[in-house]
């Protein structure tokens, strides 16, 4: 059996029941032994199939006589791991007989006949052209309709085309070098000298982007606090931020924390950032990040952003980085695309506008509020600057980052293949002074 394909298979079956892909993956790779080519291919597995599950499921329902859905989640899991490795170009001995080797015994023969069934069509990734109807680009693309059709009548054929393909590529990997125990110049040197290849962000000079995809928790950087692995996209809110030392800061939806921890950094580790979340296993999420960079100024709490035990009108900066649809971050977080609906997106938006309200009336009189979300939808994003706009009294916006972002409303926007990033929208207001 092979070890690789019998993890992949565990989470796919996990992400099937409900795991997220982003939380899974590295939880079964830190408690596999795998070498690092089998850690890669789990990862390009399971991200890929997950990614591409709509193309999947169309390609198997043409080969199999039972429906997908009427499957057990590992037979149907690894029907999908199969079939992905055979889009992508796996010989078919490797890709269906190790992956039945994966599979459950009871359904081996099942596995093995649709497998060997898809493989005879020699499926390939179908392609958008220039004749492809834009009623297909969801199905071609592997999204569904519904998000295809937001992004045709938000941005256009060119951008959405141009969206649709990025959500389907592996992002970079990107650090956040800590200022505090060294600089760009010198942590590319280190990893030069470790056989990393790297360059400097394209978005912000100061980030460092791998050249090839990693592990960045096996990195020595990462583990000895030198760097932070976040996305440009995500640091330039930061920068949005401003946070200036000695100053206070509150972080109302900080976990991970790495926006919390990159306001301290930027605070030389001085004044106070007071990073709430409301899910407790997340906070230790923040705690470990501070912990491992050494990072005294970050006070992680658990609290209810709509209702966070913080004094009014004490804050110099409140980030309001909110719980989104995530739409900007498909291609990191690729089962996302399945789950969110548009029911789900105007839900969210509600609860941006009750944490808003609340973050607000925590910022000192001429201090700075940043609404930050990595999605791209209109509810999301111009409502809830058209929202802030006659609700926020006083609040006045300030400038928005210049180019790659876009206009957008008061704020700006990040498309993902604009400056192959996150995709982003954030929003400065100054409190009345």
């Amino acid at each position: 059996m092979s070890s690789a394909r019998a993890t992949a298979l565990e989470a796919l079956v996990r992400i099937d029941g409900g795991a997220f892909t982003h939380i899974v993956v590295p939880q079964l790779l830190a408690r596999s032994r795998l070498s690092p080519r089998d850690r890669a291919s789990v990862t390009a597995f399971v991200y890929g199939a997950v990614r591409m599950q709509g193309v999947l499921d169309d390609a198997l329902a043409g080969v199999s006589k039972r429906p997908l859905g009427e499957l057990d989640p590992p037979v149907r899991a690894a029907l999908r791991l199969g079939a992905f490795q055979l889009f992508d170009g796996v010989a078919p001995h490797a890709a269906v007989g190790e992956t039945v080797s994966a599979a459950p015994e009871r359904a081996r023969s099942f596995v093995n006949g649709v497998l060997r069934g898809l493989a005879r069509t020699n499926p390939v990734w179908p392609v958008v052209d220039a004749d492809t109807p834009d009623a297909d680009l969801g199905a071609i693309t592997s999204h569904p309709d519904w998000i295809a059709r937001m992004l045709l009548e938000a941005f256009g054929r060119d951008d959405t085309v141009a969206m649709l393909h990025t959500d389907n590529r592996p992002p970079a990997v990107t650090l956040r070098p800590n200022p505090l125990r060294t600089n760009t110049s010198t942590l590319m040197a280190q990893l030069g000298e470790a056989g990393v290849g790297a360059r400097p962000g394209n978005l912000l000079a100061d980030s460092i982007v791998l050249d090839a995809p990693r592990d960045p928790g096996a990195l020595e950087a990462v583990r000895a606090g030198c760097a932070t692995p976040q996305d440009q996209a995500s640091q330039a809110v930061v920068e949005a931020l401003d946070p200036q030392p000695g100053e206070r800061v509150a972080d109302l939806a900080a976990a991970p924390g790495g926006k919390a921890t990159a306001a301290a950094e930027a605070m030389a580790d001085t004044g106070i950032v007071v990073a709430a979340d409301v899910h407790a296993g997340r906070i230790d999420l923040v705690r470990d990040g501070a912990a491992r960079l050494r990072l005294n100024a970050v006070v992680p709490i658990v609290a209810d952003g709509r209702r966070p035990p913080l004094r009014e009108r004490s804050f110099d900066r409140v980030l309001l980085d909110a719980p989104c649809s995530g739409l900007g971050v498909l291609r990191r977080r690729p089962d996302a695309r399945w789950r969110i609906t548009e029911h789900d997106v105007h839900e969210l938006a509600e609860l941006q506008r009750d944490l808003l309200a609340r973050a607000a009336r925590l910022v000192r009189p001429g201090g700075r509020l940043v609404y930050s979300v990595c999605t791209i939808t209109a509810a999301e994003t111009l409502a809830i600057d058209e929202w802030a706009s006659g609700t926020l009294e006083g609040f006045e916006a300030l400038a928005p980052p210049g180019a790659p972002w876009r206009a957008h409303g008061r704020g700006a926007l990040l498309l993902p293949h604009d400056a192959d990033t996150d995709g982003m929208f954030v929003l400065s207001l100054q409190a009345p002074g």
